[in-house]
């Protein structure tokens, strides 16, 4: 595949940036990557790795000609990039980004941006437990959906490019409204990482089962739990504060199935149990049918490198 851009900066060097420019590297899709990370350390591990041509000091210099920029940062950061990297940015070049966040990413980043410049925010559904510049790898994309979520009179060519650089990446693209996005990732991933930080966190509460016994014995459901809650902590707290109405909204409606469960079983209500269950286990058959898990022993999660 040729190249889509001649030049694409990502500002944030984690596990989605190192990613995203293997993949590119990968099908060719980018003449010259360059990166930025606030930190030296995070820098330094880039350059030795060689996912970028050039790591820069300063966020202005990775973006400066730059036909494509990704904040691959928290959400709570993206205000104070998109101001740090304004000025340096040139005429017609795209923003985007990859926050599993879209309104509140919208509202802080798209005041900053000059009107000479585009903005198409994104979000690939795709991730691992592990972070960092050394983290990253060609495949992470490959038939996983990444949403587009152009913003209110966005230019179609723009939009239509980022969705052309995710899929030589290997994903799936869909586009999305970002009120609509942010209610969709709350059922989908918000709510269910909560739900696995409170069930390790309990664990860790109940005294009476030892810390030895707690790992010793894991099995595959609170493991799965342990590998959700080993996320990265500052974007998750960043995806909670920022998406606060959606995930508050399905936390109140997972409170009130919990009750309806905890009511059938002290009520001795099995068939509600079963029918329950049947119905869940279906949805998890969809996932698999759709391709976006396999129902091998491992989860589907095959260690990369």
């Amino acid at each position: 595949m040729s190249a889509i851009y001649d030049r694409v900066a990502l500002i944030g060097l984690g596990l989605i940036a190192s990613s995203m420019a293997h993949a590119m590297r990968r099908a060719g899709l980018a003449a010259e990557i360059t990166g930025f990370a606030r930190s030296a350390e995070t820098r330094a591990a880039a350059r030795e790795v060689g996912f970028c041509d050039r790591v820069c000091d300063t966020a202005a210099e990775a973006v400066s000609g730059a036909d494509l920029i990704v904040l691959c940062v928290p959400v709570g950061a993206m205000g104070v990039v998109a101001a740090e990297i304004a000025p340096a940015l040139k005429s017609g070049a795209t923003v985007s980004d990859v926050g599993s966040v879209k309104r509140a990413v919208i509202e802080a980043v798209a005041p900053h941006l000059p009107d000479n410049v585009h903005f198409v925010p994104a979000h690939p559904l795709a991730g691992t437990e592990h972070s960092g510049p050394r983290s990253g790898f060609a495949e992470l994309f490959d038939n996983r959906w990444c949403l587009i979520v152009p913003v209110e009179g966005a230019d179609r060519g723009a939009v239509d490019r980022v969705a052309r650089l995710w899929q030589g990446m290997g994903a799936l693209t869909d586009e999305m409204e970002a009120d609509h996005h942010d209610l969709v990732l709350a059922v989908t991933s918000h709510a269910p990482h909560l739900i696995a930080y409170t069930m390790v966190g309990v664990a860790d509460d109940l005294r009476r089962v030892t810390d030895s016994e707690v790992i010793k014995y894991s099995a595959a459901g609170f493991r799965d739990f342990t590998r959700i809650a080993a996320s990265d902590p500052t974007m998750w707290r960043d995806v909670f504060l920022t998406n606060r109405e959606a995930t508050l909204e399905i936390l109140g409606r997972f409170t009130e199935e919990l009750f309806a469960l905890q009511r059938a079983i002290r009520t001795g209500d099995g068939d509600m149990l079963f029918d329950y269950f049947t119905r869940t286990r279906a949805i998890r058959r969809g996932i698999i049918e759709a391709g976006q898990d396999t129902d091998a022993p491992d989860f589907g999660r095959v260690k990369k490198g």
